[in-house]
């Protein structure tokens, strides 16, 4: 009996297990994602998948209902990246330059991360409490009774909308993040209106804007991903969901800054 509680309190076997249990996890993830892949070319638009859980009802939902939060945030992002940036270009005499760069900031990295974040707190976590309501009044199990996959039937729509919908609301994100930049370079750093969109489409570039909208879309498959694995995969009652809810937010939070630090680097050294 010993050996067994040494052998559990091992450093080595604790650390074998964690190996263990995140390559089963990594290997479920891609096998989710393959899934996804198969039914999205096969007919998400047919029959009771269309009609029961529509693509465009959670387009609404993930998108839509999201433009008020992203806008708001992503304005007050601009407004200050303007001001803290102006405060060391004062120094340097080269406030004018705070165009160029609140317009790339933006557009190349706060802006989808941003947005992504949102998404991911408040999309994100509905999907998983969605599906893990399902999971455990086992309305997961019904589904497959009825010959229905679960795959088709909940994951691809909810897909499909986040690879749409978080580019869009990044691309509304860019633009009040920009606005928030011309807000303070007009009202206090005194540039004029004109001068300053001028400055900003002279430093802004259509690299800047297609990478962050790239990102973006790589976000969203991580959310959507992320979101159904743990609402399918819930137990153990209403306990279970909010484990599973939590374990979503910042699982997708930890990969969604691990992917930008990835994109952003093939990015930087592909020279795009």
């Amino acid at each position: 009996m010993k050996d067994l509680n040494s052998m559990s309190k091992n450093p080595i076997n604790a650390a074998g297990r964690a190996a263990n249990n995140f390559s089963f996890f990594i290997w479920d993830i891609v096998s989710l994602f393959f899934q996804v892949l198969h039914w999205l070319f096969i007919g998400p638009f047919k029959g009771k998948a269309a009609k029961r859980d529509g693509i465009f009802e959670q387009m609404v939902f993930v998108g839509v209902r999201s433009i008020i939060i992203v806008s708001f945030i992503s304005l007050f992002i601009g407004i200050v990246l303007a001001m803290q940036s102006a405060y060391q270009l004062e120094q340097m005499g080269a406030v004018i330059f705070v165009t160029g760069l609140v317009a790339v900031s933006v557009t190349r990295e706060l802006g989808p991360v941003m947005t992504a974040l949102v998404v991911a707190g408040r999309v994100g976590a509905a999907i998983t409490a969605q599906l893990g309501s399902m999971k455990v009044t086992e309305q997961i199990e019904s589904l497959e009774t009825m010959a229905l996959n679960p795959v088709r039937f909940l994951v691809v729509p909810r897909f499909l909308a986040l690879l749409i919908m978080l580019p869009a609301l990044t691309v509304i994100a860019d633009l009040s993040g920009i606005f928030g930049g011309f807000i303070i370079g007009t009202l206090n750093l005194n540039i004029d209106p004109h001068l300053y969109l001028d400055l900003t489409k002279e430093f802004l570039e259509w690299k800047d804007i297609y990478t962050g909208l790239l990102k973006s879309a790589v976000f969203g498959v991580i959310i959507c991903i992320i979101g159904c694995y743990n609402g399918l995969n819930t137990k153990g009652g209403a306990e279970g969901v909010g484990k599973a809810t939590t374990e979503s937010v910042v699982t997708s939070f930890v990969l969604i800054i691990l992917a930008d630090a990835i994109l952003t680097a093939i990015f930087y050294f592909a020279k795009v």
